[in-house]
């Protein structure tokens, strides 16, 4: 049975959803804000996400880059908004299909069964382990033994990136891109200053770093 988590902060449209897709056979979770919807999705990992943009307290974009974060499920963005802009925004951020309200549900359905025939690649558990550092992708923190390390927004994109390809090695200009975006693809004095940084917030040993590993001319190797 999939499970599908349904975000929107209107009472009558989770309501409604709720009924009709567990008369559907669908193991539905409801969330009326993007805070809930993340530690819903945490707990109760979704096959795939209904999303509004429009929520109380952060911005549907936000949300979809937080669970982009840590898993590849899909997304269907449901939204009053039906600027071409939000659109792109919210697919850029991650998202898979968009719908605009008022919708038919037919419709929805039928773009909910598409999107759960996908197959689904790169999920990973919102928390993981190594050592002493423990590293949550959902909440986007990183702690040892309690206590938790201050990343910079490059390091913690850097680390998020290499978290989710454990053992796999990444050449210097697929991080490049990954992190700085298109046109960084030479700049590899970034690449070795941020992976320094990290490796003396997390290594135990910097100089002989035991997780975070060089391949010498190929790239970079998470090794948990």
């Amino acid at each position: 049975m999939n499970r599908v988590l349904v975000v929107d902060d209107e009472p009558e449209i989770l309501r409604t959803l709720g009924i009709t897709l567990r008369a559907r056979g669908y193991d539905v979770v409801l969330a009326a804000s993007g805070r809930e919807a993340l530690s819903r999705a945490a707990e109760l990992p979704p096959d795939v996400v209904i999303l509004d943009l429009g929520l109380p307290d952060l911005e549907g974009v936000d949300v979809i880059a937080s669970l982009r974060g840590w898993t590849a499920v899909p997304i269907l963005v449901l939204s009053g908004r039906s600027d071409s802009a939000d659109k792109v925004d919210a697919l850029d951020a991650g998202a898979d299909d968009y719908v605009t309200k008022p919708f038919g549900m037919d419709e929805l359905l039928a773009r909910l069964r598409a999107m759960s025939r996908r197959p689904v690649a790169g999920d990973g558990a919102p928390r993981l382990s190594f050592g002493e550092i423990e590293v949550d992708l959902a909440e986007k923190r990183v702690t040892r033994g309690g206590t938790e390390i201050r990343l910079t927004p490059t390091e913690w994109h850097l680390l998020e990136v290499l978290v989710r390809h454990p053992g796999t090695l990444l050449s210097q200009a697929q991080l490049l891109t990954d992190v700085w975006g298109p046109g960084y693809e030479t700049a590899q004095g970034n690449l070795r200053l941020y992976m320094g940084q990290l490796r003396r917030k997390l290594e135990a040993d910097p100089a002989r770093p035991a997780y975070f590993l060089t391949e010498p001319g190929m790239g970079y190797r998470f090794q948990p």
